[in-house]
């Protein structure tokens, strides 16, 4: 009896330890929801992927910007000289999309700076130059270049440095490469707090963090995400006081995140991450397929959450009062589930993680924009998965503060549909001329001003 019940707490922890694995695209309640008279039949196939535009034989609609003749010279077949023949009326017309050759040289600038002596301020004004930063041999093309196959294409330094010297003939180190990206982050750190101040303000907020190398050792990068804003993090802890130093102690939206501790101790609405929470569940059923209570339960916590979804499509439907009862029972449902009867050991540890969750499971339903998966905040810290995949995280905290920055900038900027390299060079600019960088808004109202001016010439 001793030894049973020991291989069963064994069986337990092990299984503890395979609930955290990475979800799939498919929701954990959708799963397993198949009938036993369809279980042998092959699924439906669904539609095929639509090509895209220009792809096999479709039409490109692009209106070409260059034209060009091949003539027949000589005959493929025999050789035969048939440049002095006329061609036929037919022909044949193609598409063809290419880029512009790479230069393989690189431009080098010789910049006179003028100066002038002002009377009023007894200074001598020298010339500024939007070239490049101050100090700096590097130009705007290529730093704004750097930054974004660091960033937004993962490439670690060495391979930059043979990007830019096989195309461009930019000879440049490795450790000057890395201490450009950060004259550069530091540069942008007024932006990197716009965007924390509109995550504080944001409705619906996720978050999630991911483990991250400095020097070898481990460290954390959190993501805080709205629709239209991401920003990055990176700290030595998993704690709450990153949680407290990027939200405060009270956040007035709803915050979706997995479930971790950390994010506890903040004073706010908060929806978990039903996926994981059901994922948990899963593992401990198909861990003891024998205790019939574990599989009564998950199929009556699943039936909870996708009654609670459809409660929060038909809110508008049903009619306020309606509503309300509906979730007060629903409520009560998951408040009895957790009160089993006698569960056996493996169903209370399972009961254990639910109630730990419970005040935090049917938040959703109240709220139409919140969902109930935190899938959101998984996509934004994937960049930074892959990126640590192939750099190894990063070689000192000043590095990873950099790569925190200019990973905000980069993912707000392709949430809010502008070109990062655009906006990157721009504000650059703007810090050269005005000793400040160009905010986001401001970048973001001048671009969606041009169209209103070509609109009314």
């Amino acid at each position: 009896m001793a030894e049973s019940q020991s291989l069963e707490r064994e069986k337990i922890k092990e299984t503890n330890k395979q609930v955290n694995k990475p979800s799939s695209k498919q929701a954990e309640w959708e799963k397993d929801s198949r009938t036993g008279k369809d279980k042998g039949k092959k699924k439906p196939k669904g539609r095929k992927r639509k090509g895209r535009k220009g792809a096999g034989n479709r039409p490109k609609n692009q209106v070409p910007n260059r034209e060009e003749t091949a003539t027949v010279d000589t005959c493929d077949l025999c050789g035969k000289d048939l440049s002095a023949q006329d061609p036929l009326e037919s022909t044949n017309e193609r598409i063809i999309e290419d880029i512009v050759a790479p230069p393989e040289e690189t431009i080098v600038t010789l910049v006179t700076q003028q100066k002038k002596y002002c009377a009023d301020c007894k200074e001598v004004i020298t010339a500024k130059s939007d070239l490049a930063l101050p100090g700096a041999d590097m130009g705007l093309n290529a730093t704004v270049l750097v930054c974004y196959l660091w960033v937004a294409l993962c490439l670690p330094y060495p391979k930059i440095r043979e990007y830019l010297g096989t195309f461009f003939k930019l000879s440049v180190s490795t450790s000057g490469l890395s201490r450009h990206v950060i004259k550069v982050a530091g540069i942008m750190r007024d932006v990197h707090a716009e965007i924390l101040n509109g995550i504080q303000n944001g409705a619906v907020l996720h978050a999630d963090e991911t483990g991250w190398r400095v020097r070898g050792k481990n460290w954390w990068l959190w993501v805080f995400g709205t629709p239209d804003t991401a920003y990055f993090t990176v700290d030595k802890t998993r704690g709450s006081k990153v949680v407290r130093r990027v939200l405060g102690e009270i956040f007035f939206g709803v915050l979706v995140v997995d479930g971790w501790n950390a994010y506890l101790y903040l004073l706010c609405e908060q929806q978990s991450c039903l996926s994981h929470l059901l994922r948990k569940v899963r593992k401990f059923r198909d861990a003891f397929p024998h205790l019939t209570d574990i599989v009564k339960f998950y199929l009556k916590f699943r039936r909870i959450i996708r009654d609670g979804e459809r409660l929060q499509h038909n809110r508008d439907q049903l009619g306020e009062l309606v509503f309300q009862r509906r979730l007060k029972r629903l409520k009560q449902r998951l408040a009895d589930l957790v009160q089993w009867l006698n569960p056996g050991d493996v169903l209370e540890e399972i009961i254990k993680k639910v109630k730990r969750q419970q005040p935090r499971i049917l938040t959703f339903v109240e709220h139409p924009d919140v969902p109930f998966h935190n899938n959101y905040a998984e996509y934004l810290i994937r960049i930074g998965v892959l990126k640590r995949k192939i750099s190894g995280g990063s070689v000192s905290a000043e590095g990873a503060a950099s790569y925190a920055i200019l990973l905000s900038i980069y993912t707000t900027c392709k949430l809010r549909g502008m070109s990062f390299p655009k906006y990157l060079k721009e504000s650059l600019k703007h810090y050269i001329k005005t000793g400040a960088p160009l905010s986001l808004k401001a970048f973001q109202d001048a671009t969606a001003a041009v169209p209103e001016v070509k609109k009314a010439a």
